[in-house]
Order: C-alpha cells, then structure tokens, then sequence
C-alpha cells in the first residue's frame, strides 16, 4: 500500500506539472542596492588605487650603509621632508661636489653637488638601499605610512667621515610626539 501511495502521488504531480501555470510576481529592486553597487564599485577602485607594491627595482641598488666610519659634528645644513620630497638648505658656508646622501643609514642617493646657500630638492623615490628597495614617500593614496626623515648625512667618498645634517620633524611628528609624552 505504501508504494501505490507514492506511486499515484508521483503520477498526480507530473500530471499537474504540465496543466499548471506558474506565476513569478515582478521583482522589486530597492533603491539601496544601487547605491550600495556604486559604493562598493567606488571602494574597490580606490583600494586598488591605494595600494601598491613596495618600493624596489634590484638595478638600482646601492652599496652598504659605512657603520664602521665615524660621523662629523652636524653642520649648519637643514633637512625637511615634504611629503613626497626631501628638502636640503644649506645655510652653511662650505660647498660639496659629488656626495652621497644617506637617508636613516639605510637610503643612498648621489647628488653632483650641494654649493653654498644652496636649496636642493630630492624625491624620496631617488633613494635606494642595499638590495634595490626604496622609502615609503607621502602622498594620499599610499598603502604604507611614510618614511620618516630620521637621520640624514652626506658623504663625500665612500671612505670619508660622515657629516651630519640636522633633520627637522614634521607637525604631525611633532604632536605625535607630544600624545606620546609621558605627563
């Protein structure tokens, strides 16, 4: 009795399945989920905008940083950083052809000179270290926080002394400091 019961309903829904008409009511489509497309399509854009690769490009890369050479008292030459630049003021009365210029004892760039009076303006994608990677420069869309501008020294053969630069800290170096002050 048990398969004639399922047996007649299997025949009666077959039966039925060609006589019947189906009905698919219209489908509504609210007004957030376009503007949750358009949201969603924006924030990928921007994150592929934003993120990058890190800096490196191995045919660029520099020799070791000299921590064996000793360091000159700073000299009255002044380093900025610009976001996306280092800025160099030498206010001192001594010129300098074909220096290195090292960035945080990691970063090297060459420069042909830095004369007296002088303001030299150098991107932070110039630098390069020892396996060919780069600083991290400023700018709004990056995906890692900037290099800082810590240390900075200039060299004028590779078996000279350094002379120290004096670093200036940003603003937001500065109050970032000052949060993390202990009262």
């Amino acid at each position: 009795m048990h398969r004639s019961f399922i047996a007649t309903l299997a025949h009666d829904c077959s039966r039925r399945a060609h006589t019947m008409k189906c009905y698919i009511p219209p489908m509504r489509i609210p007004v957030v989920t376009p503007l949750l497309c358009a949201a969603l399509t924006a924030g990928v854009i921007m994150s592929a905008c934003g993120c990058e690769s890190l800096p490196s490009d191995p045919t660029k890369a520099t020799r070791p940083y000299p921590f064996q050479l000793t360091q000159r008292i700073a000299e009255g030459i002044q380093v900025f950083n610009d976001g996306e630049a280092m800025i160099i003021v030498n206010a001192s009365v001594e010129s300098w052809t074909e220096i290195d210029i090292w960035l945080n004892q990691r970063y090297l760039h060459h420069a042909k000179q830095l004369a007296a009076g002088e303001t030299l303006t150098i991107p932070l994608n110039e630098f390069w270290d020892v396996r060919g990677e780069g600083p991290f420069p400023g700018g709004l869309l990056r995906y890692y926080p900037p290099t800082p501008i810590r240390l900075t020294q200039i060299q004028t053969a590779p078996d000279a002394p350094l002379i120290g630069l004096v670093s200036i800290p940003t603003e937001r170096e500065l109050d970032l400091a000052q949060l993390n002050k202990p009262m």
